[in-house]
């Protein structure tokens, strides 16, 4: 577990507050990564509840999430679906020059990027983002590239970490009031 010090986790914050888009690759990030396979051939993924609620936060906060994988996978263009997540780009080779194309169309400055990822293939993706994070079970090499290790496995909450550090930061995570009336 990597110990921030109040600079660092400024500076996060600092990162934070910028953000217009997320972009996230999937297997390890929004699931755990594990791959089963049913006895018709199917795959069947596992995803958290509270990390789809923050990313439903976020955008309806004005922040756009586009989901990069390298695989693709039916249960997951039904998760993006149930999300609302309207961009999504499954079975990607090259996930750099795919963010690239995605920043210019949207035309995203690099620190208005947050990039997540668990995994060598997303380390490429983080060379075009602001604020990279690496989800707390990534491999060794993507969490010393990455700006923000999360406390939370993927699959396991990481997502909605990010998403209320994001939100929280510019000041748009919805405060509830805990009293009763």
């Amino acid at each position: 577990m990597r110990i921030y010090k109040k600079k660092d986790f400024m500076e996060i914050h600092s990162r934070a507050e910028k953000i217009k888009l997320l972009v996230l690759d999937v297997d390890g990030v929004l699931t755990n990564g594990r791959i089963v396979i049913n006895d018709r051939g199917e795959e069947i993924k596992s995803f958290h509840v509270r990390d789809g609620q923050g990313l439903r936060q976020l955008m309806g906060a004005g922040i756009e999430v586009v989901l990069i994988t390298g695989r693709s996978s039916k249960a997951l263009t039904h998760r993006a679906e149930d999300l609302g997540i309207r961009e999504i780009h499954q079975g990607t080779k090259d996930k750099e020059a795919l963010l690239k194309k995605v920043t210019l169309e949207k035309q995203c400055r690099q620190d208005q990027v947050c990039c997540v990822g668990d995994d060598l293939p997303d380390i490429p993706m983080f060379r075009h983002a602001g604020l990279r994070v690496a989800v707390s079970d990534a491999a060794p090499e993507v969490k010393a590239a990455a700006n923000w290790v999360t406390r939370l496995k993927g699959g396991e909450g990481a997502v909605r970490e990010v998403c209320e550090l994001i939100l929280k930061s510019q000041g748009k995570w919805p405060h509830f009031d805990s009293e009763e009336k």
